[in-house]
């Protein structure tokens, strides 16, 4: 059976649509950094709020990332499966509601439960929403595509930081959890009149004659074709995503706890280093849809040595914003991921196998329990350095996988 007889190809819906559709995309990309990282930014005031230990405080990011893997894979199979539209609809309303209801936990197992039902949303962003573009327009543009929806997220991370400088330390700091879910809660029904039905859709540069697998979709992953590249994205996203929360997870506590700074200079160190990520996201995904996407796995080599200039020789805040500054722009190497994994699979398997971005999320869901037990004993700055350690292995993985991109004359 034929996977996408009588429909409508990507390539013939007018650029113009599908310009709007990725406008409002990232609309959404936007609140989900937004609400994301409210984890970790906010951790301190979590923290005094509720009176919890470095441990308890890390482990809300255990819960999310629980949540997350389990809301990646089981969204991805149903985007796959009933079309990522509809599902999307379903996410963007589930993250609004979920992220609102931080602002009112007043208890650890309250705080735990509700960071592992928003991460069941949050982690279905990856899978669903970005391969719902990735099958819009081109492979000759998508990762600049995907470092748009990279520079999105570091926005909304600025921004947030921004914020935080702000409302930190004033009593209605749970503001800055309503600001990420009121407004794309009243934004979601634009899914549904300005994104075209993927149900009615051949993704670009998918073969219409594709047969309709037989098997579910999460297992094909595993087949024999696919099954090595699949465990070494694993591996690397897992890789990354321990060793971004052992270093970003901490950078609010750490600045403030162990160096002493005030939450508006620590707004400020955040907000540069997400600006290097907003400009090197441009950058690494003109890169890798210039070179390709294996070279750009350079990016995390140099971005642990930033880590470890950051931890080790950094005094001065503005030593610490130059050093926060190179390790954004490095670690946004990974805008490559996306194009690379729609590249790497079938189309009808194209939301699971975007779903292994969140998979990674079972080893990284350690690390703030982790990093925490050795803060407690040997300092934050230990702790924290195990993220040197993981993007230079990280960067190995990186180079074991395939080049799948080849330079075409298709326009977007």
């Amino acid at each position: 059976m034929k996977a996408f007889a009588d429909r409508i190809r990507a390539e013939d819906i007018p650029l113009s649509r599908r310009a709007i559709a990725f406008i409002l995309l990232m609309v959404f990309e936007f609140f989900y950094g937004w609400s994301w990282n409210t984890v970790d930014v906010l951790r301190p005031q979590i923290r005094e709020e509720l009176g919890l230990t470095l441990t308890q405080a890390g482990s809300a990011y255990t819960a999310q990332s629980l949540g997350a893997l389990i809301g990646a894979i089981g969204f991805g199979a149903l985007a796959d499966r009933f079309g990522r539209r509809p599902v999307l609809f379903a996410i963007v309303l589930g993250t609004a509601a979920a992220a609102a209801a931080g602002a009112f936990v007043g208890s650890y197992i309250e705080l735990m439960a509700q960071r592992f039902i928003l991460g069941l949303f949050l982690g279905a962003n990856f899978p669903v929403l970005i391969a719902m573009y990735m099958g819009l327009f081109s492979g000759r543009v998508r990762a600049k595509l995907t470092s748009v929806g990279q520079g999105t997220y570091n926005l909304s991370v600025i921004a947030l930081g921004f914020a935080y400088g702000f409302y930190a330390e004033r009593p209605d700091w749970e503001i800055l959890l309503l600001i990420g879910s009121v407004p794309a809660l009243l934004l979601s029904p634009l899914i549904l009149w300005l994104v075209p039905d993927d149900r009615r859709m051949i993704p670009w540069g998918t073969d219409p004659n594709e047969e309709a697998s037989a098997q579910l979709p999460l297992l094909e992953l595993f087949s024999p074709v696919l099954r090595r590249n699949t465990w070494l994205l694993f591996l690397l996203v897992s890789l990354n995503f321990f060793a971004y929360q052992a270093f970003a997870g901490w950078t609010t506590t750490y600045l403030q706890n162990e160096r002493g700074f005030g939450p508006e200079t620590i707004g400020h160190i955040i907000s540069l280093q997400f600006t290097g990520a907003l400009i090197g996201g441009f950058f690494w995904g003109w890169f890798s849809d210039r070179y390709g996407r294996k070279p750009v796995g350079i990016g995390f080599a140099v971005g642990a040595s930033a880590i470890w200039a950051y931890l080790t020789l950094a005094e001065t805040p503005t030593s610490f914003a130059i050093f926060g500054f190179a390790w954004g722009f490095t670690m946004t190497a990974s805008v490559a991921w996306a194009p690379w994994i729609s590249e790497m699979y079938p189309t009808r398997v194209r939301s699971s196998a975007m779903s292994i971005f969140n998979w990674g999320r079972v080893v990284s869901m350690t690390a703030p329990l982790v990093t925490g037990e050795i803060a407690a004993s040997f300092g934050l700055g230990t702790a924290m350095s195990l993220a040197v350690v993981g993007f230079a292995i990280g960067a190995v993985l990186w180079f074991m996988l395939p080049e799948t991109h080849r330079r075409k004359t298709d326009t977007a």
